[in-house]
């Protein structure tokens, strides 16, 4: 399915209006530090260390998104196959954003922030929720089916040259699979650690986000992220095993969650030295240290992999199947005898 002009700019303005949104969020965190090497400081967890006038209100999470919003909404400008990049922009936006409506309404969220300032973030996470939903929308009904090759259609027409959806390669979709497979069971592996060394009720609030759980305004529960991290990732890897379309924008959302994850951690171990005593560290956090690296490995190379273009992105199959010639058969000098 290809993707109706009409539907390629409400796409790419609801993405626009959703990279505002976070945009003017850290903007206002670049506001209240002294210095911006503050503000990923604090998006790393060395809030100790940042001088800021007002409490802190994004995530390094947020980043992700403003960069996953702005490269969809250029996509869906550009390409008329981009119906899946808003899908995955979406789906990625519902899942991130959820959390606020019960957390940012909790009454001990009041000790964090002012009402002001938590009413402005309860807003704009419906806000965020509602052009997530009508990304969705849009990608399902802005699609129609690509215009079939006519061998008598003049070269170099809009027919001639339709594009059809991108399918990750058989290389690219085996090392997509290996490593969101492998990048889901490990970030899943250490949740369930964590839930065994915290308890079960003190678990759950990493899901729900509790009282608990420290997190800045617009943060999502740690757990919560967690789960949908390791979710896109596994529908991204079974996307690509079999070659599925949406495959590609999901791995590559799923792709830059990892990243952010594994950059997170990396940022801790680089701040404490623990790659220089990486060998007289106990093995559990050694073995963290090794994640952080793979999570930071896997995901640039689902960035680098995923970004190519992939299968079956130059010409509908009914053109390939042409019997002559690139473009089919050149269109008749005179109808046929019998006319």
């Amino acid at each position: 399915m290809t993707f109706t002009r009409g539907a390629r700019i409400t796409g790419s303005v609801l993405c626009a209006a959703l990279a505002i949104l976070v945009g003017v969020w850290i903007a206002r965190d670049l506001t209240t530090v002294d210095d911006p090497l503050d503000l990923w400081r604090f998006w790393t967890g060395n809030a100790g260390g940042v001088s800021a006038s007002a409490p802190m209100t994004t995530t390094l999470e947020d980043l992700v998104l403003l960069a996953v919003y702005l490269t969809v909404a250029v996509a869906a400008l550009r390409s008329p196959v981009a119906a899946a990049a808003l899908v995955a922009a979406g789906v990625v936006t519902l899942a991130v954003r959820l959390p606020g409506l019960w957390v940012l309404s909790s009454s001990w969220m009041g000790q964090r922030a002012t009402d002001e300032l938590r009413t402005r973030a309860l807003y704009c996470a419906f806000a965020a929720l509602g052009l997530g939903l009508g990304l969705i929308i849009t990608a399902a009904a802005g699609r129609r089916a690509p215009a079939a090759y006519d061998p008598y259609t003049v070269h170099g027409s809009p027919a001639a040259h339709e594009r059809t959806p991108t399918r990750p390669t058989q290389g690219v979709s085996v090392l997509a699979f290996l490593l969101l497979g492998t990048a889901a069971a490990v970030l899943a592996a250490w949740e369930v650690y964590t839930a065994r060394e915290i308890g079960g009720s003190r678990s759950l609030d990493r899901f729900t986000g509790d009282d608990t759980v420290l997190m800045p305004l617009l943060g999502t529960p740690p757990g919560w992220l967690t789960a949908v991290t390791v979710t896109l990732a596994l529908v991204a890897a079974i996307g690509a095993l079999f070659h599925a379309v949406h495959s590609r924008p999901l791995g590559l959302v799923a792709g830059a969650l990892v990243l952010g994850t594994g950059g997170r951690g990396v940022d801790i171990a680089v701040r404490n030295d623990l790659f220089t005593r990486l060998g007289d560290l106990p093995t559990r956090d050694q073995l963290l240290v090794l994640s952080w690296l793979f999570e930071v490995a896997a995901g640039l190379t689902l960035l680098v992999a995923l970004g190519r273009r992939g299968e079956g992105n130059g010409v509908t199959g009914a053109r390939r199947a042409a019997p002559t010639g690139v473009f089919g058969p050149p269109p008749p000098s005179s109808p046929p005898p019998g006319w």
